[in-house]
């Protein structure tokens, strides 16, 4: 019998930033706060043998890229931008799927947040 790899997954929960995002004009004036979940789908056996960071997603690193791109965005939809924010989480070769969440706060003033969940595999 083939025995298939295992898939394990690096969480990245509510991670909080700003930009400006929004079709209304007052929305492309002001940064606004966003919420993103990312689950990186990978490999984590080797990682979980070897205790090296070599083996597994540099998150911290994920982090920063996701960062850069967010603050320094100016997106209509959130869509636009959580396709975005899954292309950078990709780009780690041991990556081999993400499910992005992205919330925008307040974006409609009965609800809590709106938002999407998109997944992107290689």
């Amino acid at each position: 019998m083939k025995q298939s790899r295992k898939i394990d997954s690096v969480l990245i929960e509510q991670l909080e930033l700003d930009c400006v995002i929004g079709v209304n004009p007052w929305e492309r004036l002001v940064k606004q706060r966003i919420t993103i979940d990312i689950t990186m789908d990978i490999d984590l056996s080797a990682a979980g043998k070897s205790d090296s960071i070599r083996d597994t997603v540099d998150y911290s690193r994920v982090v920063k890229a996701v960062t850069a791109e967010v603050n320094s965005s100016s997106y209509r939809l959130v869509e636009a931008l959580a396709t975005r924010v899954a292309e950078i989480c990709l780009e780690p070769e041991r990556v081999r799927s993400v499910v992005i969440t992205l919330r925008k706060p307040g974006a409609v003033k009965s609800a809590t947040a709106v938002g999407v969940t998109i997944r992107r595999s290689r």
